[in-house]
């Protein structure tokens, strides 16, 4: 804006105060700087009027790229799913074969590890009895923190034997 120094400012109080007087100038000082302050208010309005205006033409441009871009993907689907469906009625009516025969040999595979999978989740979840954990002293059950707690607080019996 306007570079004012100390000197300057200086110089400036100086011709107000022997111009306009002693008696009058803090008025006019209260009056420069309200003045002043409505401009600076002015100008940030301005500034934040122009970067919302810029905002919303971003955001108006980014719509119709994605407006677009939408439409163009809805325009590529509708096309795939019309010669799909064409493909599909050919081959009902048997005028062309099918594009790919089914996968035997996958079909084998997928069963072979769906039958590991199972097997391995069997060896991993396989209970071990009720009756060896109580003779060997494993826990049976798990405990939440409060219950821990309540368990080995000092000087408190518990009155379950639950936990």
């Amino acid at each position: 804006m306007i570079d004012l120094g100390l000197s300057k400012i200086a110089i400036i109080g100086v011709v107000a105060l022997i111009v306009i007087g002693p008696e009058k100038l803090p008025k006019v000082a209260r009056m420069a700087g309200t003045l002043y302050g409505r401009a600076q208010r002015y100008l940030h309005d301005v500034k934040s009027e122009v970067s919302r205006e810029i905002q919303l033409d971003e955001l108006r441009n980014l719509h119709k790229e994605v407006h677009d871009s939408a439409a163009e993907f809805a325009s590529d689907v509708e096309h795939h799913m019309s010669s799909s469906i064409g493909e599909v009625e050919a081959a009902w009516r048997g005028d062309i074969q099918p594009s790919a025969p089914p996968p035997v040999a996958s079909m084998d595979n997928l069963e072979r590890k769906a039958k590991d999978f199972r097997r391995k989740k069997l060896v991993r979840t396989s209970a071990v009895p009720a009756w060896y954990k109580h003779r060997n002293g494993a826990k049976t059950r798990v405990l939440s923190g409060a219950a821990r707690v309540r368990k080995f607080r000092p000087g408190v019996k518990s009155t379950n034997s639950f936990f």
